[in-house]
């Protein structure tokens, strides 16, 4: 394995097989995903991972594989934490649960195009500016202090939204559902539904999100082939964790301080990179044990039930 173009290529061919299989063969029709269904996507895709990040180990060597299973991690674990907005968004604007499998697809691959062009642009900023690296770990430290003092409660106001708001000033939207349609004809006029401004919703928040991501995975490695493939794969499995966990979200709710942690730990990494080397091992292991911990506390100390 390479990085060259045509790697690269057979990689977004991969992806984008993968993606037409979900969409035209197990996904033709709209339908309620359920607990069973969505497990069996969420074990498929981190399996799929994981070979993956095997076959790195074989061809690229055990650093390039430790970065790759860092990164895969800490965007995984980041995702977990988005999907209380994305439960939000649904529930604001009731979304039908038949519906909300076609707006993560669409959403993801926006997600997906977008965050290439971050790492891109990240990657290649770095590359020629190395003091930016400083300002990278600056920023780590005050987004993980900062999500540790937010108590974990996603700020979400869909009518706030700038981009929303311009939408509704200058586009026709349809007062109500047209099926799972995002764009109907109506008098030979084109009419957006609410399911386009949710899609929207979700696409702008997801942008907010790789502000926190991209900066944390370009910190583990500068090599852009696995900082690309470590979040492609985390995206692709984001669907079927959502309506694995849609249920069970409230109960991890020590993870954001896990998360904050990480973001703290791989910032201050950065910082002292030129004074002091941490394998990559060793942070791999941290990942590991505050994720594991987050969890296990949240299990552990479960939230007193809220009074009726």
């Amino acid at each position: 394995m390479e990085n060259t173009p045509l790697f690269w290529a057979a990689f977004t061919a991969f992806v984008l097989a993968m993606l037409l299989l979900d969409l035209l063969v197990f996904n033709r029709k709209a339908h309620v995903v359920q607990m069973r269904e969505a497990l069996g996507w969420s074990a498929f895709w981190i399996v799929l991972s994981l070979c993956f990040n095997y076959l790195v180990l074989r061809t690229m060597g055990r650093q390039p594989a430790l970065e790759f299973l860092t990164g895969y991690l800490i965007e995984k674990s980041l995702s977990v934490d988005n999907l209380f907005v994305f439960l939000l968004i649904f529930t604001y604007f009731r979304v039908p649960q038949e519906y909300q499998h076609k707006i993560l697809f669409w959403g993801i691959i926006g997600a997906l195009v977008l965050r290439a062009v971050f790492i891109l642009v990240g990657a290649a900023l770095l590359a020629k500016f190395h003091f930016l690296l400083y300002l990278l770990g600056a920023f780590l430290v005050y987004t993980g202090v900062k999500m540790a003092a937010s108590a974990g409660e996603p700020e979400i106001d869909p009518d706030a939204n700038p981009v929303v708001k311009f939408l509704s000033r200058h586009l026709p939207i349809t007062s109500k559902l047209e099926g799972g349609k995002f764009f109907v004809r109506k008098e030979k006029l084109l009419f957006a539904t609410p399911l386009f401004v949710v899609l929207v919703m979700v696409e702008t928040t997801d942008v907010v999100f790789a502000a926190d991501s991209i900066p944390a995975i370009l910190a583990v490695s500068r090599n852009t082939f696995i900082v690309f493939t470590s979040n492609v794969f985390a995206l692709l499995g984001l669907r079927a964790l959502y309506f694995a966990l849609a249920g069970l979200m409230q109960l991890f709710h020590y993870l954001h301080y896990g998360l904050a942690l990480i973001l703290v730990f791989i910032g201050g990494k950065l910082l002292v990179s030129e004074f002091v080397h941490v394998p990559m091992s060793i942070s791999l292991g941290v990942v590991g044990v505050l994720l594991l911990g987050s969890v296990v506390l949240s299990l552990l100390r479960p939230l007193p039930k809220k009074e009726e």
